[in-house]
């Protein structure tokens, strides 16, 4: 059976395998009358009966897999027929014990029972089956030989079975084998990641010590030279040149922790790995991958670019690619104007988008073509969750976020987000923030009249 299942590895294969052994003892039934040699036990003539159960003896073999049970009961019932008919040689006579492809048949429809059937299956076999056949064999077998012809064909069935029933073990234990077999090698695997990472934490923790002796070391040569910057500046000069190098040395020392807790998933060169966060850079080609989705969008930049932290770059990103995301998909492909207003004198940068609506008979949003089509107050899926995403990150920078539809058609997104105040100069009078807390649900500070009087939301372009 090993040898079968390894030339019939698929189902497929073993379903042909299946055939090829029905049509192999299909030709051996239908061919044995004509093989007899001269002398032998007196058989009566093919006919069409004899075709039938010739057929019947062997071609369910094709069908084995869906009809394990019915199967051999179907060739052993048609092979005693054949031999109640006198169409083949009795199993044992006068000439001795002669098993043909038909018997050979019903045994090799019983291997594959075996072999194939649950334990329940393969019980009803050797406890019904096969001593009913080895019964039914005897009685029809001639007088004087029926001992012999039950104990040939309980041997033959029995056999068979059991050389079934042993495949099935030897398969079922090489199963088992190759299942502790990967489990030990996951086993394996994780205690190699749990020594490498217990390593890392051991090597990190030494590192944090050393990062953090050098920052209050820092802070403590910044106090002493900031102490004696007017009585002795050659002193001061040489503690800001001490605090340079440690500040280095305490870079260095950052980026061995950060190489150190790196896992094998974040190496360079794995295709999976997230992408640096982007930036207000990234913005042109966001605008034109949804640009190539069919949605136009005019584009404008004015007032010089100004210095913003990484978070508010990521902020200004999301809040774009949202509100186009949300005007693509309520919308359709319509007209969208996008304007990045750099303020550096309100110290403030302005993100507008208003589109026109969907077009009529685009069939985008509520699916009539006319109008506005409503916008929900998420969208599930985008990256931002929807408006109360881009609300939530406006916020979390300090800025604000004003939103509706506008007269006439279309929607409107309003965002304000401040700008570093330069050096020196106080942090609690950024126009554009607001220092009262809102709940993250409360739609009225983003819907209807804007409380910023600064920046209320726009009417239309």
């Amino acid at each position: 059976m090993d040898l079968m299942d390894s030339y019939a590895g698929r189902r497929a294969s073993r379903a042909a395998l299946d055939t090829g052994l029905a049509l192999l003892f299909t030709a051996g039934s239908v061919a044995l009358p004509a093989t007899m040699p001269p002398g032998g036990p007196v058989l009566r003539s093919p006919d069409a009966l004899f075709v039938v159960l010739a057929l019947l003896s062997a071609l369910p073999l094709a069908v084995h897999r869906r009809f394990l049970l019915p199967v051999p009961l179907v060739m052993a019932a048609a092979v005693a027929a054949l031999q109640g008919r006198h169409y083949i040689p009795q199993l044992s006579g006068p000439e001795g014990t002669s098993i043909g492809p038909a018997y050979i048949g019903v045994a090799t429809a019983v291997f594959l029972t075996a072999v194939r059937g649950s334990p329940r299956t393969a019980t009803l076999l050797v406890a019904v089956f096969i001593p009913a056949a080895a019964v039914v064999e005897a009685v029809l077998g001639p007088s004087g030989h029926r001992v012999a012809t039950l104990l040939a064909e309980a041997v033959l069935l029995v056999a068979a079975w059991a050389l079934g029933r042993l495949a099935r073990a030897r398969a079922a234990t090489r199963d088992q084998a190759l299942e502790r077999a990967a489990a030990l090698e996951h086993a394996q695997e994780a205690n190699a990641r749990a020594a490498v990472m217990e390593e890392r934490a051991r090597i990190a923790r030494e590192l944090h010590d050393i990062v953090a002796h050098n920052v209050s070391l820092m802070v403590v040569q910044t106090i002493a030279a900031d102490r004696i910057q007017d009585r002795d500046g050659d002193k001061a000069h040489e503690l800001h040149g001490t605090i340079e190098e440690t500040g280095r040395a305490t870079v260095t020392e950052l980026r061995r922790l950060l190489d150190v807790l790196r896992t094998e998933d974040e190496a360079d060169t794995d295709p999976s790995r997230e992408p640096p966060q982007p930036t207000i850079e990234a913005v042109p080609a966001l605008v034109e991958s949804v640009r190539a989705a069919g949605l136009a969008v005019d584009f404008t930049t004015t007032g010089p670019p100004a210095e913003l932290p990484a978070g508010s770059h990521l902020t200004v990103y999301r809040i774009v690619q949202e509100a186009l995301t949300n005007t693509l998909k309520h919308a359709g492909h319509t007209r969208t104007d996008l304007t990045l207003a750099w303020e550096p004198e309100h110290r403030r940068l302005t993100v507008r988008l208003c589109d026109d609506g969907p077009l009529p008979g685009d069939g985008a949003g509520n699916g009539t073509g006319d109008g506005a089509a409503p916008r929900p107050p998420t969208l599930p899926g985008g990256p931002g969750h929807g408006l109360v995403g881009m609300r939530e990150r406006v916020g979390a920078v300090g800025g604000s976020l004003h939103t509706g539809t506008r007269p006439g058609g279309g929607y409107c997104v309003h965002a304000v987000v401040p700008l570093p105040a330069p050096a020196g100069s106080p942090h609690d009078d950024r126009p554009g923030a607001d220092t009262r807390h809102h709940s993250p649900h409360d739609d009225s500070r983003h819907e209807g009249h804007s409380p910023y009087a600064r920046h209320p939301r726009p009417a239309g372009r």
